[in-house]
Protein backbone atom coordinates (compact mmCIF):
# COMPACT_ATOMS: atom_id res chain seq x y z
CA UNK A 1 0.00 0.00 0.00
CA UNK A 2 1.43 3.43 -1.35
CA UNK A 3 1.58 5.87 1.69
CA UNK A 4 0.21 8.95 0.96
CA UNK A 5 1.75 12.21 1.40
CA UNK A 6 -0.27 15.30 2.93
CA UNK A 7 1.57 18.73 1.14
CA UNK A 8 0.28 21.98 1.81
CA UNK A 9 -0.36 24.27 -0.71
CA UNK A 10 1.40 27.35 -0.96
CA UNK A 11 -0.80 31.01 -1.34
CA UNK A 12 -0.85 30.78 -4.90
CA UNK A 13 -1.89 27.48 -5.40
CA UNK A 14 -5.24 28.19 -3.53
CA UNK A 15 -8.46 28.29 -5.10
CA UNK A 16 -10.55 30.93 -5.23
CA UNK A 17 -14.46 30.42 -5.45
CA UNK A 18 -17.51 32.13 -5.75
CA UNK A 19 -19.72 31.51 -2.59
CA UNK A 20 -23.37 30.69 -3.19
CA UNK A 21 -25.94 33.57 -2.15
CA UNK A 22 -29.08 33.98 -1.72
CA UNK A 23 -30.83 37.17 -1.79
CA UNK A 24 -33.87 38.15 -0.37
CA UNK A 25 -35.58 41.24 -0.39
CA UNK A 26 -38.46 43.19 1.58
CA UNK A 27 -40.23 46.40 2.45
CA UNK A 28 -36.95 48.06 4.51
CA UNK A 29 -34.30 46.42 2.65
CA UNK A 30 -31.70 43.03 1.67
CA UNK A 31 -30.59 40.27 3.42
CA UNK A 32 -28.00 38.41 1.80
CA UNK A 33 -27.35 34.78 2.82
CA UNK A 34 -23.87 33.85 1.78
CA UNK A 35 -22.78 30.46 2.70
CA UNK A 36 -18.86 30.08 3.24
CA UNK A 37 -18.56 26.56 5.35
CA UNK A 38 -15.00 26.48 6.90
CA UNK A 39 -14.46 30.03 7.34
CA UNK A 40 -14.18 31.06 10.93
CA UNK A 41 -15.72 34.64 11.75
CA UNK A 42 -12.26 36.58 12.08
CA UNK A 43 -11.15 35.43 9.10
CA UNK A 44 -13.94 37.11 6.94
CA UNK A 45 -13.43 40.49 5.48
CA UNK A 46 -16.32 43.11 4.33
CA UNK A 47 -14.87 46.14 2.37
CA UNK A 48 -17.14 48.71 0.83
CA UNK A 49 -15.76 50.72 -2.03
CA UNK A 50 -17.88 53.20 -3.91
CA UNK A 51 -20.83 51.25 -4.35
CA UNK A 52 -18.99 48.06 -4.32
CA UNK A 53 -20.02 45.51 -1.41
CA UNK A 54 -16.59 42.88 -1.72
CA UNK A 55 -16.66 39.64 0.35
CA UNK A 56 -13.70 37.44 1.21
CA UNK A 57 -12.52 34.94 3.58
CA UNK A 58 -10.08 31.55 3.45
CA UNK A 59 -11.70 28.70 4.28
CA UNK A 60 -9.32 26.57 7.09
CA UNK A 61 -10.19 23.17 8.44
CA UNK A 62 -8.90 22.36 12.03
CA UNK A 63 -7.76 19.01 12.54
CA UNK A 64 -9.14 17.16 15.01
CA UNK A 65 -6.67 16.78 18.57
CA UNK A 66 -3.99 14.47 18.66
CA UNK A 67 -5.12 13.30 14.80
CA UNK A 68 -2.86 14.45 10.95
CA UNK A 69 -4.73 14.38 7.84
CA UNK A 70 -3.00 12.15 5.45
CA UNK A 71 -5.12 12.93 2.95
CA UNK A 72 -8.24 15.39 2.57
CA UNK A 73 -11.14 15.92 -0.56
CA UNK A 74 -12.19 19.11 1.65
CA UNK A 75 -11.19 22.40 -0.79
CA UNK A 76 -8.74 25.14 0.43
CA UNK A 77 -9.26 28.42 -0.29
CA UNK A 78 -10.44 31.93 -0.92
CA UNK A 79 -13.61 32.42 -1.02
CA UNK A 80 -14.57 36.05 -2.90
CA UNK A 81 -18.20 37.52 -4.22
CA UNK A 82 -18.61 41.49 -4.95
CA UNK A 83 -21.96 43.15 -5.50
CA UNK A 84 -22.73 46.65 -7.04
CA UNK A 85 -25.18 48.51 -4.76
CA UNK A 86 -27.79 50.30 -5.79
CA UNK A 87 -28.48 53.86 -4.75
CA UNK A 88 -31.45 52.94 -3.02
CA UNK A 89 -29.34 51.14 -0.47
CA UNK A 90 -28.24 52.52 2.87
CA UNK A 91 -24.48 50.98 2.48
CA UNK A 92 -23.31 52.90 5.87
CA UNK A 93 -25.76 50.89 7.68
CA UNK A 94 -24.61 47.33 6.44
CA UNK A 95 -24.83 44.70 9.53
CA UNK A 96 -23.17 41.63 9.51
CA UNK A 97 -23.33 38.32 11.36
CA UNK A 98 -22.22 34.67 11.18
CA UNK A 99 -23.39 31.35 12.14
CA UNK A 100 -22.50 27.99 11.42
CA UNK A 101 -20.83 28.90 7.69
CA UNK A 102 -23.58 31.40 6.99
CA UNK A 103 -22.81 35.25 6.36
CA UNK A 104 -25.98 37.41 7.09
CA UNK A 105 -25.64 40.67 5.82
CA UNK A 106 -28.72 42.91 6.35
CA UNK A 107 -28.77 46.23 4.25
CA UNK A 108 -31.31 48.60 4.60
CA UNK A 109 -32.89 51.14 1.81
CA UNK A 110 -32.39 54.23 2.02
CA UNK A 111 -35.73 56.56 3.53
CA UNK A 112 -36.14 57.48 0.60
CA UNK A 113 -36.61 54.54 -0.64
CA UNK A 114 -38.79 52.60 1.53
CA UNK A 115 -42.79 52.71 0.78
CA UNK A 116 -44.76 54.91 2.91
CA UNK A 117 -48.39 55.31 3.61
CA UNK A 118 -50.10 58.84 2.46
CA UNK A 119 -52.94 59.64 4.34
CA UNK A 120 -55.75 60.72 2.72
CA UNK A 121 -57.49 63.69 4.59
CA UNK A 122 -61.01 65.42 3.93
CA UNK A 123 -60.90 68.25 2.07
Amino acid sequence: MNELQNTPRRDAELATVQPLVDVIEDASGLTLLVDMPGVAKDAIELKLEGNTLSISGDMAVSPVDGMQAIYAELPMGRYRRAFTLSRELDATRVEATGKDGVLRLRIPKTQQAQPRRIEVRNA
